[in-house]
């Protein structure tokens, strides 16, 4: 574990304060220096198990690891209540519950980190293919369902921020694309997303609360953020990074409805066609100058899809998601990919599970590197891989980031 004995007292201070806010809230300009990021939540459980962390055969913190990759933000997820989901039957747990996000956060703090926290309305994950409530408020009228989203969100960030771990930046339901908490605040999809296994679920869904719902719910969400952490920026996220057509849809029917946030997070595993992430990003940078964007989650195409979001001003940054142990990681796990390997970058290559959780029934990853399969467990060593770590210093040093070091600001 990093600690200040590590760090050296003082470092975490000096780091948060090298990334603080500094553009107006509304401006749509990035408020701190850009943001090279992981979403690593999995990572205690791991370690529960067993898991140990190598750079160069030396064991050490994974965040340390990240750290001096160049590295200066983490994101973490926060289910409702884990145990009834997500972490049910699992050892060590409830993981990604709020006793285990806070220590996790405070640790996280402590090593210097900027700290973004993903909130998903429900007892396990949320994504494209599941928006479920949580069993508590299963049975809660739309009324009451908004009251318990906008109580669950004051009372996890308050009790985040009385621990000293209190976000940075706070995403308000996770890949919310067609909505969330179905069916009261369920979109049905209007324009073909050039997947048809996503289009085959989400369009022409009958009892679907539609778009004054959801917007009542992000509502109640957001203004639970800004009570308990008005310090904080606040993004919502739309999974479609890559469809323009469709994130302009999205957005348009939000703010005419007056839901307000600063930024929206984009996630970035699979294209149509070449160039469609620059044109989302591009054109919401025109359209929406108020607003931020980040590419909230992806794996391969590491450096294309940075210099894309870094490129532009209101471009905040991204997170890499789960990095140790997800799709293109950068770890190997016993010697092994700890990752499935590269997805189809293209649609016509095959579909990215990550785009559509669930409805993909083949295996769609690429091969592994040297004919290899990714290993199984959570355990064990993992050892990063120095072309990556590379890759992500140059990054930073191209960003003029430099990447972090015991006792010295991001």
């Amino acid at each position: 574990m990093i600690t200040r004995r590590t760090f050296g007292a003082g470092a975490g201070a000096a780091c948060l304060a090298s990334i603080a806010p500094a553009a107006k809230v509304g401006s749509g300009a990035r408020p701190w220096p850009y943001l090279i990021g992981a979403d690593v939540s999995w990572i205690p459980e791991d370690e529960f198990g067993g898991a140990k962390y190598y750079e160069n055969g030396v064991a050490k913190d994974p965040l340390e690891i990240l750290r001096g990759a160049g590295f200066n933000a983490i994101k973490l997820r926060l289910f409702v209540d884990p145990a009834k989901g997500y972490s049910s039957g699992k050892p060590g747990g409830p993981w990604c519950d709020l006793p285990r996000t806070i220590a996790f956060a405070k640790r996280i703090k402590a090593a210097g980190f900027h700290l973004s926290l993903t909130l998903h309305y429900s007892d396990t994950w949320a994504d494209p293919q599941h928006q479920d409530k949580p069993a508590a408020w299963a049975a809660l009228t739309f009324p009451k369902l908004v009251e318990a989203v906008h109580r669950h969100t004051v009372d996890a960030l308050s009790a985040m921020k009385r621990a000293g771990a209190a976000p940075d930046l706070v995403v308000i339901g996770n890949e919310t694309t067609f909505g969330m908490l179905w069916p009261d605040g369920r979109v049905p999809l209007t324009i073909p997303t050039g997947n048809p296994q996503t289009d085959a679920v989400h369009m022409n869904v009958p009892g679907a609360g539609g778009y004054d719902r959801f917007a009542m719910l992000l509502k109640a969400g957001i203004a639970g953020a800004r009570e308990a952490t008005p310090e904080a920026r606040v993004a919502v996220h739309n999974h479609l990074g890559r469809h323009w057509p469709i994130v302009r849809y999205w957005m348009h029917n939000l703010l005419q409805r007056g839901v307000k946030f600063d930024a929206t997070g984009f996630s970035c595993y699979q294209q149509q066609a070449q160039g469609d992430w620059a044109r989302t990003f591009t054109e919401f940078a025109k359209t929406y100058p108020d607003h931020g964007f980040l590419a909230l989650e992806y794996s391969s195409r590491k450096r294309y899809i940075n210099d894309l979001v870094h490129a532009q001003p209101h471009g905040w940054g991204s997170f890499i998601w789960e990095p140790t142990r997800h799709q293109e990681a950068i770890f190997t796990h016993n010697g092994t990919p700890a990752g499935e390997g590269p997805k189809p970058d293209l649609l016509s290559q095959g579909i990215n599970a990550a785009e559509a959780p669930d409805a993909v029934t083949t295996p769609t990853a690429l091969t592994p590197p040297n004919g290899t399969t990714p290993s199984t467990g959570h355990g064990g060593r993992y050892d990063a891989d120095p072309e990556f770590l590379t890759l992500y210093r140059t990054m930073a040093r191209d960003y003029g980031l430099s990447p972090a070091r015991p006792n010295r600001r991001l």
